[in-house]
Parts: C-alpha cells; structure tokens; sequence
C-alpha cells in the first residue's frame, strides 16, 4: 500500500510546490517544530504521508505513529511513547479514530497544543454511543467484523464513503488492503480528554460520508476549537494535504 500511495502524494505535494529541505528557511525559534502524526482506523501511518512531506520540507521534525489498532490502551501507549522520544514541546493530530487517542495521550506533557480532524469524545464517551446518537452514515454503516471480531468497511463501499476524492486506483488499493481494527476500541470509553486543557484546532470535512460534517462541527464547538472547513472527503488529510499542513503550521505557531 505505502509505494502506491507515496507516490501519488508525493506528486501531489511536488505539484503543490513544496520546496527541498535545504532550500528552506529555519524556522522562528518560538514556533514548535516537533509534530506527531496519528492515524486513524482502518489505514496506517502512510495515511499522512501527503501532510509529513509539506511539513519535513518545510523544518519540522514529523514522526508519524504506528497504531496497533488492537485496543484504545495499546494506540495510546504507542503515541505515548513517541511523544516521550521527542526533544522539546509537540504538535499533536489525529485524524479520524485518531481524535480518541490524541485526547488521551495529549494529556503527555510534551505536549504544547492540540489539533483534531476526528473523533473527539468527552471523558466516558465511547465511540460506538456519539456514533449511535444519529443517523449512521455510508461509510459508518459499511462497517463489518470478521470473525475474530476485528472490524474493516466493506470494499465496495470503501472508495466512495472514505475517499471519494482521492484517484479511483488509490481508493480501491486503500479499500483492498485496509488494516482492521479491534471492535473493544469502539466500545472503550475515554479516560481523559485532553482538549479541556490544550488548546485545539479542528480541520472540518464538509463532505465526509464517515463522520457526519454535523458531528464535526459539535465537536469543534464543544472543544472550542478554531476551525478550518474543507470540501473534502473522510480522506482530508491526503487530498487537501496542503490545507490541513497549514492548519498544523498554524499550531505550531509558525502562521
């Protein structure tokens, strides 16, 4: 999956005119130049693969985590210890199922402020509760276990509901070799939520057939985030990779 999807976002990125890192500034001594990246359910790290190359070109030190997907305690233990591998203060992001465990483990102390385009439940919230409070969405109701419990979007729907504006051979790659996740993660209920003490960004995908554009904008609200609108699919962070970077930079307090 990483060589087909690299390539297409590295292209992207060329054409949206992200300059080598030698040929780039330093930047400000006041801005955070440590970001950590965090997927979501069903994809992995490469997900962000877009956004890290923009950022890296640019001066920042980007890691971006490798979730396990088998338990919200195991992705959180996962972020944690990148976090605490970092050297000086971070930029958080989560996308997705990535806003439930950026709202725990931005509770690390590195960690100078918070960015969602994702889930982002109160403390004792679960994901399979906000999810059942209305209307299920295509992508949502495409969701199905395996037999050991492990959940994936059916492949037929994937392309359309997660990533409709993504190039139709990346959608069916993705689509074809999505990476489950624990169904006990949805049903896990947050401990901490972070974004009551952090400050917070939020990249809304107005057309998000996964999460509903109505969810996102509750949760903006209620963490009273500064919010950017995009007219993008779940699939945000690869597609409009140049938006949600400066959404990042903006964080970081370069902009």
């Amino acid at each position: 999956m990483k060589s087909l999807l690299m390539s297409a976002l590295m292209l992207t990125t060329a054409m949206l005119g992200a300059a080598p890192a030698w040929a780039q500034p330093a930047l400000p001594d006041q801005t955070i130049k440590n970001i950590v990246l965090v997927h979501g359910a069903f994809v992995d790290e490469t997900s962000w693969d877009g956004v890290a190359a923009i950022l890296t070109a640019k001066g920042y030190k980007v890691t971006a985590v490798k979730n396990p997907l088998t338990s919200l305690a195991d992705d959180v233990a996962a972020t944690n210890a990148v976090l605490d591998a970092q050297n000086g203060p971070v930029v958080l992001v989560g996308h997705s199922w990535g806003g439930v465990v950026i709202g725990e483990a931005g509770d690390n102390a590195k960690v100078a402020s918070l960015y969602v385009s994702a889930f982002a439940p109160e403390k004792g919230e679960t994901i399979t509760a906000l999810a059942a409070s209305g209307p299920a969405t295509p992508g949502a109701a495409a969701i199905r276990p395996d037999a050991k419990g492990y959940l994936t979007i059916d492949p037929a729907v994937f392309p359309s509901a997660v990533a409709g504006d993504l190039p139709k051979k990346i959608s069916e790659h993705l689509a074809a070799h999505q990476m489950p996740i624990n169904h006990t993660a949805f049903d896990a209920p947050a401990e901490v939520a972070a974004w009551h003490d952090k400050p917070s960004w939020y990249v809304l995908s107005s057309k998000d057939l996964v999460l509903d554009p109505h969810a996102q904008a509750f949760f903006a609200e209620r963490m009273k985030a500064k919010v950017t609108t995009v007219e993008g699919s779940h699939a945000s962070l690869a597609s409009h990779a140049k938006e949600v970077a400066a959404v990042i930079e903006a964080a970081a307090g370069a902009k």
